[in-house]
């Protein structure tokens, strides 16, 4: 499952303190998700506004 930060965010930080992989940066508008991503998912459990989505990839 990949992750992806929706429009949704705010810019906190939440989620990027608590990457293990620091995959996660500023974009120009919100906060993106790189290649670095493991898919372990703590992103999207701390994001205090569920901004933070898994997306299935090709059927997994």
């Amino acid at each position: 499952m990949a992750f992806v930060i929706t429009s949704e965010c705010v810019k906190c930080g939440v989620c990027i303190d608590v990457c293990p992989t620091s995959a996660i940066e500023e974009g120009d508008e919100y906060y993106v998700i790189n290649s670095a991503c493991i898919d372990c998912g703590r992103c999207m459990d701390v994001c205090p506004i569920d901004a933070i989505k898994g997306m299935k990839i090709n059927g997994q």
